[in-house]
């Protein structure tokens, strides 16, 4: 944002002494009612506490991140960067831009929770009506130092101390990248920060009580999301830009229900379904295709759902739209029978390319054996399957990215987990190795699962996915 050192923007016209000194005067407290303890302290205190006992008598710095700017002096709307928020606890609701985390070292061990912010102005200062990044009169009130403590139990200080707070000496590492005043005062050291940021990382693979039941909500949110969508699908039909209005229509949803998209929706309709990340959603909708929408809903606590159903427009299936999406389907039980703790993440993948390559082979696409393709060397039926069937899932829809292999993508499966089951085929409209009457049709199934101590629990299992059910449900919601 284009603005001066006051905080006001360069287009804004100056003021008068005389109204500086009149907005100061008049105004009642208040005090925001019935500040509560937020339900996300005692486990962020719990994860802080982890964080703690790794990284004994050092200093960590984790900043929230701050405004990024749109255009001009127009910025997106602000998102904490995902360590702060699960170290932290505080939702999108509540954040402050810029706000910094401090894991203190206690000379009897163990580490005192420092959280700078820039607290509400008060209003005897310009900050209060002249700044449009901070001031209350542009973008609401804020917590006072005081206030933000008793909400999230931790010690709150002012950001402006935090300059000279980090100007001694002590071991620190921090995540860079995010505060300017970090990055100028903290030592760069490459190696630890990158393995603290896979320590935080990895943290988050096994998610707690308060985690699940976010998730839960977030994916209880989407499915109804998803209804909405559905609902929406004649009208969709009668415009050009058909994927446009169910798109618009979900992110009505994620702003009612949550804080908003856990990422840009896919919705893509027909042979857009084949482009895996299909985010333009300017497409028409048209009776009797298919439409693959791949859509979370981000709750407060920025944990969130991803969920993807490949729908028929007008309610029913064709046959040949039914016979991809049943091998497709197929293959996502055979990823979920391998789910167990003590499986490899990557036993999921195998059962499900197994079934696709078969069916691959008897629709006559697979140039070679089923058996030949799905050797490691070789890997033919890939062609039509191109990415992983599994990612964690969590506060980023792909989760844990910073975590090394060994404990992700060649991990067991443990209890707490909760990842993604996504298996597809993409087969594109012009892909002559493929029968005519299936060009141009792809199907991608999703579901969230809780790994437990017996097996998994489906997440998302009330969203209906055998195509028998999906058409009574399209049916009931359209008639």
């Amino acid at each position: 944002m284009a603005e001066k050192k006051d905080g006001s923007r360069t287009h804004d016209a100056p003021n008068a002494d005389a109204l500086a000194q009149f907005m100061k005067r008049g105004w009642k407290p208040t005090p925001l009612i019935d500040i509560k303890p937020a339900a996300s302290n005692k486990f962020a205190k719990l994860r802080r506490e982890k964080v703690s006992e790794n990284y004994p008598r050092t200093r960590l710095v984790i900043p929230a991140g701050g405004l990024k700017v749109r255009s001009a002096d127009t910025d997106f709307r602000f998102r904490a960067h995902s360590a702060f928020s699960h170290l932290t606890g505080i939702g999108a609701s509540e954040v402050v831009p810029d706000s910094v985390l401090v894991l203190e070292p206690k000379a009897e061990g163990g580490h005192t929770a420092l959280l700078f912010v820039h607290p509400r102005s008060p209003r005897d200062s310009d900050e209060f009506y002249r700044n449009a990044k901070y001031g209350e009169f542009w973008i609401g009130r804020r917590m006072t130092i005081e206030e933000t403590q008793v909400r999230f139990g931790i010690e709150v200080r002012h950001i402006e101390t935090l300059e000279s707070f980090l100007s001694d000496e002590m071991k620190t590492y921090a995540v860079r990248g995010l505060h300017s005043v970090v990055d100028k005062q903290v030592e760069k050291r490459k190696k630890k920060e990158a393995e603290l940021l896979t320590f935080l990382s990895e943290l988050r693979l096994i998610k707690d009580e308060f985690e699940i039941g976010e998730i839960q909500a977030a994916v209880n949110a989407t499915a109804r999301g998803f209804e909405d969508m559905v609902r929406k699908f004649p009208q969709a039909t009668k415009i050009d830009k058909g994927e446009r209005l169910i798109e618009g229509t979900f992110f009505t949803r994620a702003r009612v229900e949550g804080n908003d998209l856990g990422y840009d929706s896919i919705v893509a309709s027909g042979s857009h379904a084949c482009i895996l990340h299909w985010i333009k959603n300017d497409g028409a909708v048209k009776n009797g295709d298919l439409i693959l929408i791949d859509a979370g809903i981000e709750m407060d606590s920025l944990y969130t759902a991803d969920i993807t159903r490949t729908l028929p427009v007008n309610g029913n299936f064709t046959e040949e739209q039914r016979r991809i999406y049943m091998l497709v389907y197929e293959a996502q039980k055979a990823s979920f029978a391998a789910i167990k703790p003590g499986a490899n993440f990557k036993d999921l993948t195998t059962a499900a390319h197994e079934v696709l390559a078969h069916g691959l082979s008897a629709i006559g696409a697979l140039p070679i054996s089923a058996e030949e393709s799905l050797q490691p060397s070789v890997g033919l039926h890939r062609r039509w399957t191109v990415h992983g069937v599994s990612h964690m899932l969590g506060i980023d829809v792909h989760d844990c990215e910073h975590a090394r292999n060994e404990n992700y993508r060649d991990t067991e499966l443990k209890p707490g987990m909760i990842l993604t089951v996504e298996p597809g085929l993409y087969i594109h409209p012009d892909d002559e190795l493929f029968p005519p009457q299936y060009r141009g049709i792809g199907v991608r199934i999703e579901d969230d699962v809780l790994i437990t101590e017996t097996g998994y629990r489906n997440l998302s299992q009330n969203l209906p996915s055998h195509p028998d059910e999906i058409e009574v449900w399209i049916s009931n919601l359209i008639r």
